[in-house]
């Protein structure tokens, strides 16, 4: 059964196959569906090679008598090999209408042998993911745009379009930077402006300082002032980049400790970062990177007139605290 993407969450199908070249929004679609449901399901996320623990979670009754059924994604299916492929169609077969399977083939070769079976099931609510047009994205971004109170100029609005299409997670994480650049304020953001905040006249050395100070090394200090002094970078523009670090490094912690495999995607990890983010993260305790984001936001109210204290010395202190463990607190 084809269903268009808008359709999903209304499926009265219990296998869902979701398949495409916009990775981004299928597993976001995938992810809405998973959480779906009744409040005391199980919830699995496993890969081709754990089918199993799919099967003993749908077939056992919940330790306390929970109704929920079992919502289970399967996340890499266009990796499945033929015994794989063979599990997984047992699974899809056997599935019962109290159970939920979603299963995810990003970018899966439409002549794989297990890509046309699935098609091929009557009862399978199948979905294809496009990669969007430059239009639909920019009807997806105008949305996002607003949910988060940011406003661009049109010609601002197209170097997004043009640069970030069909990279949601991308997006999102450009406009949680404009959001911390506007301040709350009615401003509506240039080209000039959303072109820094995209890192495309930003100096290399923005990211290696964010990267410094994720790694909690003193060279963070250095790179802090070489970016104010030599390369006279806007100080609001370095902490909005220096938050959307942390606030990737708390939420891949946060994730990781229940399902360590989906902690980058959830956390909306990419570029460089996605290198180190793992390693990062145990330089961190989960308070540290609370009270780093408070930090941040006291330096950001700082930065925009709230303290006597000069910039430079508001963002040196900032940074002394959250690379040398112990001075949080």
């Amino acid at each position: 059964m084809k269903l268009s993407p808008a359709a999903l969450p209304k499926s009265s199908c219990c296998v869902l196959y979701l398949h495409g070249e916009d990775r981004d929004a299928l597993f976001e679609a995938a992810e809405a569906l998973l959480a779906a449901g009744a409040s005391d399901a199980t919830r699995l996320r496993v890969d081709v090679s754990e089918l199993s623990r799919i099967e003993v979670e749908s077939r056992s009754p919940g330790l306390f008598g929970g109704g929920g059924g079992c919502r289970a994604l399967v996340r890499n299916v266009e990796a499945a090999n033929p015994k794989q492929s063979d599990h997984l169609l047992q699974l899809v077969r056997a599935a019962r209408p109290e159970n939920r399977l979603i299963l995810c083939a990003p970018a899966v070769e439409y002549r794989k042998a297990i890509h046309k079976t699935l098609l091929a099931e009557a009862e399978i609510g199948c979905c294809e993911f496009d990669t969007p047009t430059p239009e639909q994205f920019r009807h997806w971004l105008t949305g996002e745009l607003g949910k988060a109170g940011v406003a661009v100029e049109p010609e601002a609005a197209d170097l997004l379009v043009e640069r970030l299409t069909g990279l949601r997670a991308a997006a999102r994480q450009a406009i949680e930077r404009m959001r911390l650049y506007s301040g709350g304020e009615s401003i509506t953001l240039s080209r000039a402006v959303v072109a820094d905040l995209l890192g495309e006249r930003a100096p290399e050395s923005l990211d290696d300082y964010c990267a410094a100070v994720a790694n909690r090394s003193p060279q963070a200090i250095t790179l802090l002032r070489r970016l104010l002094n030599e390369q006279q970078v806007a100080e609001v523009l370095l902490l909005s980049w220096l938050s959307t670090r942390i606030q990737q490094l708390m939420l891949y912690l946060w994730h990781a400790n229940s399902d360590p495999r989906s902690a980058m995607a959830k956390a909306k990890v990419f570029g460089e970062a996605r290198n180190t983010i793992g390693s990062d993260a145990k330089r961190w305790q989960p308070r540290e990177l609370m009270l780093a984001m408070v930090r941040l936001g006291e330096a950001e109210a700082k930065l925009k007139g709230a303290s006597v204290e000069e910039n430079h010395i508001v963002l040196e202190r900032l940074t002394l605290d959250l690379v040398t463990p112990g001075r949080l607190r």
